[in-house]
């Protein structure tokens, strides 16, 4: 039997994905959780074998709490679930040691293939999405500005661009408010923003926010 973690902070999409999970042979949805403290408290006091990881999540988020989780047990594989499809995103989140990467319209059984597959061993990434990422290799003059940024420049412009201040993240990051800063205006920087507003529109632009959360 799997043992799944499934993390979101939205009831619905964790009902849907229990029901869907529920249904499948071999597979055992072990806990729920709504933020990635919660996900990365459960894996220090148990070991599910997959955790079902969304993204943009009050708190640390999905980035913050793969990273930490596989730090805990490089046994644990997280699969991020998530709306954010374009590049440099998956190729990030794959770079910080994440097994799998799903969009939340993947249908049903790939969902549970994906998973089978990440027991086994391999790594799974939605055959769009892998597609995409293999064709940026050839596609560096059109590719996303947001490429630029490091692992943490990007995780910290996800929380910004939802509207996190600066004294918050620091607390979530366990960073001072002087390091935020210092990576808010390194980003300001590289991408030719002047200002938050100014980030916030360039990440709807290039398709790293999912504007219904705003």
């Amino acid at each position: 039997m799997i043992k799944v973690l499934l993390v979101d902070d939205h009831d619905l999409v964790r009902t849907g994905i229990r029901r869907l999970l529920d249904d499948a042979n071999g597979i055992d949805v072990v806990f729920e959780a709504s933020t990635g403290e919660d996900a990365v408290q459960y894996c220090r006091n148990h070991s599910p074998d997959i955790v079902l990881m969304d993204v943009n999540m009050p708190g640390i988020g999905g980035l913050e709490a793969t990273k930490k989780i596989i730090r805990l047990s490089p046994d644990i594989k997280v699969i991020i679930l998530t709306v954010h499809v374009e590049d440099p995103f998956p190729t990030k989140v794959m770079q910080i040691g994440a097994s799998g990467f799903l969009t939340k319209s993947t249908p049903p059984q790939e969902m549970i293939q994906a998973i089978k597959a990440v027991k086994s061993g391999q790594r799974y990434i939605t055959p769009g999405i892998a597609q995409q990422m293999a064709l940026n290799q050839f596609n560096k003059p059109d590719e996303s500005p947001f490429a630029c940024l490091s692992e943490r420049e990007l995780q910290i412009m996800m929380m910004i661009t939802r509207g996190e201040k600066v004294v918050d993240i620091s607390t979530q990051l366990s960073l001072s408010s002087k390091t935020i800063n210092s990576y808010r205006y390194r980003m300001f920087d590289k991408l030719s923003v002047c200002n938050d507003v100014e980030l916030t529109h360039l990440a709807i632009r290039y398709g790293m926010l999912n504007t219904e959360m705003l």
